[in-house]
């Protein structure tokens, strides 16, 4: 799981303007899922989303790519901002 939160963060890091504010936390779901929050700037946030959520959709499919690799069959990705 550790290699998936340091893609996700690698990912998001190289989008942002304010890597300083860059956390990636993880959470086990009870049906065993894994949902990682990305919490970024509120400056960031749209960079982050895209245009029409365009960017947030690949980064999941990056993700969920990642994971699919570790036998990590669920993995959910929300985005928050400070």
């Amino acid at each position: 799981m550790e290699n998936v939160k340091e893609f996700t963060e690698k990912l998001v890091l190289g989008l942002v303007k304010n890597p300083e504010i860059v956390k990636v936390q993880d959470f086990q779901d009870e049906d065993g899922s894994i949902t990682l929050d990305i919490i970024i700037h509120s400056d960031d946030i749209g960079t982050v989303i895209g245009k029409s959520g365009a960017t947030i959709k690949a980064i999941r499919t990056l993700v969920q790519a990642c994971a699919y690799k570790q036998n990590i069959s669920k993995v959910k990705v929300n985005v928050d901002s400070i």
